[in-house]
């Protein structure tokens, strides 16, 4: 029998297809159905993930179009996230495990970073200690590692398999003597002591949103993206006891997704510095630790 593939290119075409068909959503990773789709082959084909072009007319064996044709339709008909399909995720160049047991890495706070969130920090040579809330699978503080060559970095997280991940990519990219992680609710299993600076990524969406969600980020952990009624019960806390561990001149670095209304309703006395990202000015706000509430 006559395979109806042959090329790459053929399955690529078909991968394109048959997402746009199943009106699959993007959003971890790829902002449309080429991209994934591409992503995905590459992937599964053991080829460098940059460079599509030299391979579209490469013809391939049964067994590879048997193993592409099986990651199209699982991304296609259960909607689980590419990068849970390749356990893998990639931020500005850093390439972190995932799996179900944590979100997929997406937070804007990664590009803020790269400059060492300068000029609200104003030497990142300076900082000496990172705090990390809601760290999932450590790629925030394994990025802020990075960004302050010089601070140790404590991350926080509830749950124990997320920490299983973190524990992972830190020890990846050899940062264990930097990065320390904690088990537990916040602030909560931290040992008294100050930060430059503190960055979170915490569940913040709302109530109605969750319902609403499509079916790719049901597969997340839902304590890892669920924030109440209007998506701020873990952002208050946070910010309510955040000035009794940043130093004089820290600062809090939340990220807050599509909930700039509700921050502004709940917060909206507080000096609220929004940064830019690529999404836009809505998604990441500062504090310094001179305006949070003591």
């Amino acid at each position: 029998m006559t395979l109806p593939f042959s090329t790459v290119r053929d399955l690529l075409r078909y991968a394109v297809s048959r997402f746009n068909e199943a009106k699959l959503s993007f959003g971890h990773g790829s902002a449309n159905a080429y991209d994934e789709a591409a992503y995905l082959l590459l992937h599964t084909l053991h080829l460098p993930l940059d460079l599509l072009d030299p391979f579209l007319d490469a013809r391939l064996t049964a067994a590879e179009i048997d193993a592409v044709l099986k990651v199209i339709e699982r991304r296609a008909a259960e909607r689980v996230p590419a990068a849970y399909i390749t356990q893998e995720a990639w931020m500005h160049g850093y390439r972190f495990h995932v799996d179900e047991r944590v979100i997929v890495p997406r937070s804007f706070i990664g590009e803020l970073l790269q400059d060492g969130l300068q000029p609200y920090v104003e030497d990142p040579e300076q900082v000496g200690a990172v705090l990390e809330l809601c760290t999932g699978s450590g790629c925030l503080a394994i990025l802020a590692a990075h960004a302050f060559q010089n601070a140790d970095v404590d991350a926080v997280d509830l749950s124990a398999p997320a920490l299983e991940v973190a524990t992972r990519n830190v020890m990846d990219y050899h940062l264990d003597d930097r990065i320390a992680l904690f088990e537990g609710d916040l602030y909560a299993p931290l040992a008294e002591r100050r930060y430059d600076v503190i960055l979170s990524n915490p569940p913040y969406v709302n109530a109605t949103s969750m319902q609403e969600l499509p079916a790719e980020y049901k597969h997340e952990p839902e304590m890892a993206l669920a924030g109440g009624t209007d998506g701020m019960d873990i952002v208050r806390r946070i910010i309510a006891d955040a000035r009794n561990w940043l130093t004089d001149d820290g600062v809090l670095v939340v990220e807050i997704g599509n909930e700039r209304e509700h921050v502004e309703a709940a917060f909206g006395g507080l000096d609220l510095i929004w940064l830019p990202t690529s999404a836009g000015d809505d998604n990441v706000f500062l504090i310094q630790a001179r305006d949070l509430p003591v």
